[in-house]
């Protein structure tokens, strides 16, 4: 199996992942640069996930479909281009041989979905949509600051070599501001030259892993307590409250420049 990130729009990634024949796209925007790719590789699409309903990740779905005949999969509770496989968390999907896990992850939208497999090539692996970046998290638009703790949380409850497909590549600016919450964190510092060493030489920073977001995401360390300090010192926070925490790191990262 071959993993690919397909670069689209500014910042975006379309994950392609092939076994020679056939592949599946994840949230394909545009149908450009998937049409490209199976073209030069040889490829047959056959299944389409879609994580969310953002046009950045369902725009080229329509177009894919047609031209190929591929399937389409995303979430129930979500508007996908019809017509399209309605999933869940907990429901199964077999493509390509390996066997994909539906996981709920509302927060940046309400029904927002990932895709976990336990084993892949020998390391599971994550399509996680616009929930969890390197360093980083999405936007809260639709759900709740608890909800996106609660995903987050699912999503670091899963095994550290985990790699994990975010869809878009803001690890370096995440990178600064987790530097600003966490100046003494050494994992992160570390980080911050390797990604910045990737992208001087044209390289994607993902995957990432969900070991090393562990040690360097702020927002899974957001019950560290460098991290609940650092948040109650800029918001002004009288209170430890877990979610009220989380709610106003977002906010700090909302604003940071």
């Amino acid at each position: 199996m071959e993993l690919i990130a397909l670069p689209a729009f500014e910042d975006n990634y379309f994950w392609l992942l092939h076994d020679g024949q056939d592949a599946l796209v994840v949230d394909p925007g545009d149908a450009a640069p998937v049409t490209e790719a199976l073209r030069r590789l040889g490829l047959r699409l056959t299944r389409i996930l879609v994580t969310h309903h953002h046009g950045d990740h369902t725009g080229g779905v329509a177009a894919l479909r047609d031209a190929s005949g591929a399937s389409v999969y995303g979430p129930a509770r979500e508007r996908i281009p019809q017509p399209y496989t309605a999933l869940n968390g907990g429901d199964r999907l077999q493509v390509l041989g390996v066997d994909f896990r539906v996981l709920d992850v509302p927060g940046h939208t309400s029904g927002h979905i990932a895709y976990f497999a336990e084993a892949v090539d020998g390391a599971p692996l994550l399509f996680c949509g616009d929930t969890l970046f390197s360093g980083g998290c999405g936007r809260i638009f639709e759900g709740t600051p608890a909800q996106m703790l609660a995903s987050l949380d699912a999503l670091a409850a899963l095994p550290a070599d985990t790699r994990v497909c975010c869809a878009h590549e803001y690890t370096l600016s995440n990178l600064r501001f987790a530097r600003a919450v966490e100046p003494g964190n050494d994992a992160l510092a570390d980080y911050q030259a390797h990604c910045q060493a990737l992208r001087d030489a044209g390289t994607p920073t993902l995957p990432t892993d969900i070991g090393t977001e562990r040690a360097i995401n702020p927002f899974l360390r957001s019950r560290e307590a460098a991290v609940t300090q650092a948040v109650r010192a800029h918001a002004a926070l009288a209170t430890d409250d877990e979610v009220e925490v989380f709610a106003a790191l977002r906010e700090w990262k909302n604003e940071f420049r």
